[in-house]
Formats: structure tokens, sequence, C-alpha cells
């Protein structure tokens, strides 16, 4: 009988840890096991290269660093170990840069209990998977040609990780009620952020945050 793939879960959110967890169970497939979980970075170092699990589910953004500081500390050393990106993020720079940190693959939270089970077999497997549209930033960035919208913007930069969600969100035309259950974070958090971003471009309301989100291509 063929093992099942290992797998590890890292996200700073017990809940979505747990969630994940019993959604996996829950489909009864054997071609995969869940061996173990972390909350941090430092956490999941310690434990992948201890556990040495076959895939790891790796968020994207956490308070202390983040899936590209675990990749940075673990893919080197543990090559073998394979780390696929789940996310709330389908923002080009996110991608873009877990692969380039060696990541296989970037799949978004919106992504069925089958579909992610599926998505580890295939990791496992050496496949490459991506949710729909995520690939077409993997290939335009690793391109000759390069892409259409570039993948480092100075004014962007200016933007942390969670501002750039929480503004890609907002000119999407969510409420601040729909932001913060997207992002697991409170109303009072995304006000916090929506002020930064403001400071931060020289905004004065959201509507002028929307185009300068959508000149961007983060829309």
């Amino acid at each position: 009988m063929t093992q099942p793939v290992t797998v590890f879960v890292v996200d700073d959110h017990a809940l979505f840890r747990t969630g994940v967890k019993a959604e996996l169970a829950g489909l009864g497939d054997d071609r995969i096991a869940v061996v173990g979980e972390a909350g941090s970075v430092g956490e999941a170092v310690v434990r992948i290269t201890s556990d040495a699990p076959d895939v790891v589910l790796l968020d994207v953004h956490m308070p202390d660093g983040g899936g590209r500081a675990v990749l940075e500390q673990v893919h080197a050393k543990f090559p073998d170990v394979v780390f696929l990106a789940l996310s709330v993020s389908d923002a080009a720079e996110d991608v873009i840069a877990v692969i380039r940190a060696g990541a296989r693959g970037y799949v978004t939270k919106t992504i069925s209990g089958r579909e992610l089970a599926d998505a580890i077999v295939r990791v496992a497997a050496g496949d490459a998977v991506f949710s729909p549209r995520l690939a077409g930033f993997v290939l335009d960035a690793f391109s000759d040609r390069g892409g259409p919208a570039p993948v480092t913007d100075p004014e962007l930069d200016l933007l942390s990780p969670r501002e750039r969600e929480v503004l890609k969100l907002l000119a999407r035309g969510y409420a601040y009620k729909e932001i913060a259950a997207q992002l697991f974070i409170s109303i009072k958090t995304v006000e916090t952020h929506v002020s930064s971003v403001l400071r931060k471009t020289q905004k004065s309301n959201r509507y002028e945050l929307s185009r300068w989100a959508s000149d961007r291509r983060l829309v």
C-alpha cells in the first residue's frame, strides 16, 4: 500500500488550522495525513526541520515574517520538503515572492477541501499547482518578456502586505465589515489599516484609493 503524503499546516490563526485539519480528515482521503501544525515562523521552522513532512501548507502573511521567512530558513537545507502556499491573498507580488523563495504552488483560501487534497497530492508528486488566474503572474514574472504588471513598485513598497490586502478588498467594493471577515481581523483594525494607507498614499478617500489601486493592477 502506498504511504500517504504527510502534511504540516502553518498558519497564525488556530481556528483556521483546526478547520483545515477537520476538512481534510472529513474527506476520508487515505492519500494524505496531517501530521503537525504551527502558528508562528519560529515554531514552524523547528517542527518542519524535526518532523520532515512531505508537504507544508504555508500561510503567506503572519506577524513574525510569514511564509517567505519559513521558506528562507528551511527550503535550502531540506529541499525534499515541498511547500504549497495557502493564503487569503491573490496579489501578484505575494505569489511571485513565495514562488521565488521555493514554494511549488499557491492556492487561495477559497479552495474547497477536495481541491486542496488534490493540490497536496499533485505538488508532492512534482507538479506545480496554482489557483485560477495566479499561474499567469508566475508565467509573466519568469518569462523573458515580463508581465504587464510590475513586480516591484516604489509606491506599493510603502505599504505592508496586510495594508495591500485591505486596499485590494476596499478597491473591490468590500465594506469594512466584509474586509474584517475576509482577513480574520477586527473592523477597528481595518479602519487603522485604511487610515495608514490613506496617509502613505496621500489620498483623501476610498474612491481615490480605488483608482490608485486600479492603476497598479491590485484590483
